[in-house]
């Protein structure tokens, strides 16, 4: 995918580590940054304890990740990027202020790939934090919220975003220290939590998510000029700000911030070409995911009315019984626009042949996306053997 132009910002900052280290906001341009991207395919001779390991946090990734968005945002010197999640039924999305500060539009984009238009409701330059509403999410299953527990040094994180562009990737590390406290212009953070987890700008506004739980224990804000550490705004600091701006939307902030937004501001009309690519690959990617993990529901859900009208879940699931493991060793995006995509992809199956031995077979599969309800969808697809 290609990066994003950014804001350029400069930004010097003082924090007590022993010493005084510089920090910048995720915005900043890093050379070398280091990210972790999820997979959903595991790897043969892994010994049983391992791999049971591996299963149970790729499937904790898979659960979280749907409800991570990525926010691009218009200002007056062109274009930002950043992240959030959705944060309770009604559509809200929990951001940094700095991804959204002085927005003329917004757009979020649904881990499915579907776009939505998104007004600020509430936001505090102060403390970092800002809330948007995206009304055609209202119904999705937000990331459950954990502001109790205390967190300490050595638990296992996940880290969640859009780093440099790239949609739905997440790193892990651990909490390595605790009540941070620094300033960077107007903005005061105080108590954080430092990680090690990688990020880097397009991080912002995505959640830090504890390993044990899978529920969001922060917000990712801002990374050391050198080194591989990150900070993150605890959740407990801002769940009371973020429950009244829900409850009480700022609506005059909500028109300022969806002065260009889309095409007139109507959900799932502002696909671009390059939005309509990322979602459909990722949706390939998604689709064959959820069959190697066996999550034939999910896989399922992503096909089109028409296809599921054509073939039900039983013989849908009869199909995927026996594949073991699928590996996509190529995707390609042979045609798109603001209305569909062509992708074509050549994937390496691990099948089992019912009595005689376990084979690898490859195939070529070509499939037609489309928004379907909002949603983009596999409407059709077809392949052959290798």
């Amino acid at each position: 995918m290609r990066l994003r132009s950014w804001l350029s910002i400069s930004l010097s900052v003082f924090i007590l580590l022993g010493g005084t280290a510089a920090v910048y906001m995720l915005d900043q341009r890093w050379d070398n940054p280091v990210v972790e991207a999820a997979s959903a395919l595991g790897k043969p001779g892994m010994n049983p304890s391992a791999a049971q390991v591996k299963h149970s946090l790729k499937e904790l990734i898979q659960v979280d990740q749907k409800k991570v968005v990525s926010i691009e945002v218009d200002v007056e010197e062109g274009k930002a990027t950043g992240s959030g999640f959705i944060y309770n039924d009604k559509g809200d999305i929990v951001t940094n202020a700095h991804v959204v500060l002085d927005a003329t539009g917004i757009t979020v984009k649904a881990s499915d790939g579907s776009l939505y238009v998104g007004k600020l409701i509430g936001i505090n330059p102060e403390k970092d934090i800002a809330l948007l509403r995206a009304e055609g999410l209202a119904g999705r299953e937000p990331l459950a919220i954990d502001a109790e527990t205390n967190v300490d040094i050595g638990d296992e994180v996940m880290a969640f975003g859009s780093p440099l562009g790239l949609d739905n990737t997440v790193t892990t590390g651990i909490i390595s220290g605790v009540d941070r406290d620094f300033e960077i212009e107007e903005t005061n953070y105080k108590g954080l939590y430092q990680i090690s987890a990688p990020i880097t700008h397009g991080n912002s506004g995505g959640p830090l998510v504890l390993q044990a739980s899978g529920k969001v224990i922060g917000i990712n804000t801002a990374v050391q000029e050198q080194g591989a550490i990150g900070f993150s705004i605890p959740i407990g600091q801002v769940k009371a700000m973020l429950e009244a701006w829900s409850q009480h939307p700022d609506e005059e902030l909500a028109k300022r911030s969806t002065a260009t937004s889309g095409t007139g501001g109507t959900d799932n009309e502002v696909y671009t070409k390059e939005a309509m690519s990322d979602g459909a690959d990722y949706i390939v990617q998604r689709f064959y995911e959820s069959i190697g993990s066996k999550d034939y529901v999910n896989a399922y859900s992503l096909l089109g009315s028409d296809w599921q009208t054509k073939t039900d879940y039983e013989a849908f699931r009869k199909g995927y019984l026996y594949t073991l493991e699928v590996y996509i060793k190529n995707i390609s995006i042979t045609s798109a626009d603001s209305q569909s995509a062509i992708v074509d992809v050549i994937i390496e199956a691990t099948e089992d042949k019912q009595g005689s031995d376990v084979v690898v077979n490859s195939y070529s599969v070509q499939y037609t996306v489309k928004p379907e309800n909002g949603l983009l969808k596999l409407i059709s697809g077809k392949g052959k053997k290798l």
